[in-house]
This record gives structure tokens, C-alpha cells and sequence, in this order.
């Protein structure tokens, strides 16, 4: 049976591997931290001590890694993923990093004899921990058909968008308008506060008419429980909203509601939330 690698293992790559073991897939792991490598091993998880050592030894590598910075030095550095990778082995970046790091990486990747997909998910913990991730693929077609069988125990949805850097600049966009959305909800909820509304009727409002959605549902009733337990770290949607208004400098498309949600973001991790759940940025708005 062939073996598939794992790198990093946070919130969201501890419960992907989890349930490509679940499903009876030969999985080695790797992170930084090697004490969260102890629960996969006890799941059935090879521990491998560096990059490199998952990548020459298994079929297919994927990486779910913090940050553009994170995956560009778990690729590269010495002991590194790439020096692992050739004889056709795949790399899978499910990362959500900008479209430059992605291509960089898959530019190396292919020239060191291996083929590269990024692969950055739609989803955060709970979807992780269920499987129901979207997965948004592009490079390598064969090895986005190769790997399919892991997407489909981790996601309900893969898309191959293509050319390399569209499965980035999707991703982006997408959380770009997730954070968007939560700041003009908090703004909403602080303002119904002030008025003298109570908060519970706003949502039931909300979740009563035409902008009810999931996320509203879920977060507001987070908020009014002053939980923020990080299923999504604040510091990881202001990366993504600093990458995805740095996009539209790139292309020269104007995002005012973008660039103000991100101050908000950005005041949220100075006043100490960047490890909070991002509907923490509740705190900043109201405050």
C-alpha cells in the first residue's frame, strides 16, 4: 500500500490527517512541534523528523501550514521538503498562501522532479474535523485526479481551477469576503447594543430573513456567549485580508470595504486577540 506524508499539524492539518488514518491510508506526519505528532502516532501515524524525510518517502506529500512564510521555509530550509522530492512524488500544498509563494514553490517543486498542486481549503475546524472541506486545486492535473481519494475523505467538495495561482487568489477572495462579512456583523450587533436592542433579537431577525446564513448563526451565538475559542485564529484572517487587498493592488481593483474590514482585523490583533476565534474582532469594534 502506498504512503501519503502530512506536514503540520495545527488546528485544521491535525484533523485532516486524522481522518485520512481514519480511513485507512498509511500516513507518516511531521511538525514543527513534534509533541502533536504524538496523538496521530497513536492512531497508527509514522513520525518522520523533518520534511524531507516525508517527501522521499511517500507517494503524495500534502503540507496545511500557517502561513506563505511557514510554507516557503518548510519547503525549502535544510531538510526541507523539497530535498525529499523527485521520481514523480507529489507535492500537495493545502496552505493558504498568496499566489506568488504558490507558484515559487511549485516552480522548485517541478524542477527538482516532483509535481505540485496547490490545494488551499474553504472551511475551518469543525468542517476539517468532518470532513466537509472545500478543496480548491490547481497545477497538476494528474496529480489532482491522484489525489482525490484523500480530498474525498477530507473535503465534500474538490475543484481543479486550473493554472497554478488560481487556487490561492480563490481562496483569498473567499476568505476576503468571510471577514468582510463578520466586521459588518459585529458593527451591527455593537450598534443594536448601544441602541438599547438586545442582541438575541438581532439574530433571530437576522436569521429570519434574507442575509441569514451559517456563519452569522454559528458566530453570533458565539459572541453572545463572549466564546472565542479559536476555530479560525483572528491572526490568520488578518493574513488573509492583508494577502487578498494586496491582490487587488496587484490588479488594480479597488476594495474599500475590504481595506476597512482589515484595519479592523489589525486593531483586534494589537488589542491582543490574534489567538482568539476571528469573531473576536467583536471585541475591537465594540469597544
Amino acid at each position: 500500500m502506498e504512503r501519503y506524508g502530512f506536514l503540520g499539524l495545527g488546528i485544521m492539518g491535525s484533523a485532516m490527517a486524522k481522518n485520512l488514518l481514519k480511513a485507512g491510508f498509511q500516513v507518516t506526519v511531521w511538525n514543527r512541534s513534534q509533541d502533536k505528532c504524538a496523538e496521530l502516532a497513536a492512531l497508527g501515524a509514522a513520525v518522520a523528523a523533518t520534511p524531507a524525510e516525508v517527501t522521499a518517502s511517500c507517494a503524495i506529500t500534502t503540507a496545511m501550514l500557517a502561513d506563505p512564510a511557514a510554507a516557503h521555509e518548510v519547503c525549502f530550509a535544510p531538510g526541507g521538503a523539497l530535498q525529499g522530492i523527485g521520481a514523480g512524488r507529489g507535492y500537495v500544498d493545502m496552505s493558504t498562501v498568496d499566489a506568488a509563494t504558490a507558484i515559487e514553490i511549485g516552480a522548485a517543486i517541478a524542477e527538482n522532479g516532483g509535481r505540485f498542486l496547490e490545494a488551499p481549503v474553504s472551511g475551518s475546524k469543525k468542517p476539517a474535523e468532518d470532513g466537509t472541506l472545500i478543496i480548491l486545486a490547481a497545477g497538476d492535473r494528474t496529480l489532482f485526479d491522484q489525489t482525490l481519494p484523500l480530498f474525498e475523505k477530507m473535503g465534500k467538495k474538490s475543484l481543479f481551477l486550473g493554472e497554478l495561482g488560481r487556487g490561492a487568489r480563490m481562496k483569498l477572495i473567499v476568505n476576503m469576503m468571510m471577514g468582510g462579512m463578520m466586521t459588518i456583523f459585529c458593527e451591527g450587533l455593537a450598534l443594536a447594543e448601544k441602541a438599547g436592542l438586545a442582541g438575541a433579537d438581532l439574530l433571530d431577525v437576522v436569521d429570519s430573513g434574507a442575509i441569514a446564513n451559517p456563519m452569522f448563526k454559528l458566530k453570533g451565538g458565539q459572541i453572545a456567549q463572549g466564546v472565542y475559542q479559536p476555530a479560525f485564529p483572528l491572526k490568520h484572517m488578518q493574513k488573509d485580508m492583508r494577502l487578498a487587498v494586496a491582490l487587488g493592488d496587484e490588479l488594480g481593483q479597488p476594495l474599500f470595504s475590504a481595506a476597512a474590514a482589515n484595519e479592523s482585523f489589525k486593531r483586534a490583533k494589537a488589542e491582543g486577540m490574534a489567538d482568539q476565534d476571528f469573531c473576536a474582532v467583536f471585541k475591537a469594534i465594540s469597544s
